[in-house]
């Protein structure tokens, strides 16, 4: 999802309470909050000597310790304010890919990025999911899909890819 699509989200239901589902049936608690936005630039070398150039938003979402066992959630009107204020500082580029960074005590930290939402009754539930690790060298390297899954050692040193 680009984030000028998930603002368009925002704001067509902005009367919602937004939760996050970070794994299925699995949501980021009540008590979270948006602790920072990041506007990223990926600058890379992949492990086939290929170079690339993206940006990303990222948003961090965090759970308050002191605020656990809120029942209410975000509404999205304010998820929306505090995104518009971040973009008035430091503009968002609105056709970067989304990613949500979000951990707790029972999931590890990871970005995520957004997989779909629904909406449900009173409620807008953006469904998040983790991105696999891939090697962007296929070709260059020579790593074929099913030998990839039955193997890690396709990028070992010495192999020339890696």
């Amino acid at each position: 999802m680009k984030t000028q699509e998930l603002l368009s989200l925002l704001k067509e239901h902005t009367d919602k309470s937004l939760l996050f589902e970070y794994a299925s049936g699995r949501y980021v608690g009540a008590h979270y909050h948006i602790t920072e936005v990041k506007n990223i630039t990926i600058d890379s070398v992949d492990c086939g000597a290929g170079t690339d150039f993206w940006k990303e938003t990222v948003i961090q979402l965090w759970e308050s310790p002191s605020e656990k066992g809120t029942r209410d959630f975000m509404k999205a009107f304010k998820a929306l304010g505090i995104l518009n204020k971040v973009n008035r500082i430091k503009p968002m580029d609105p056709d970067t890919e989304v990613k949500f960074e979000y951990g707790n005590a029972d999931f590890h930290t990871s970005q995520l990025f957004v997989k779909g939402y629904r909406v449900e009754n009173k409620r807008l539930i953006v469904q998040l999911a983790v991105e696999q690790t891939d090697c962007k060298a296929r070709e260059t390297c020579g790593v074929e899909v099913a030998e990839e899954l039955a193997s890690e050692s396709n990028c070992a040193p010495g192999s020339g890819c890696c």
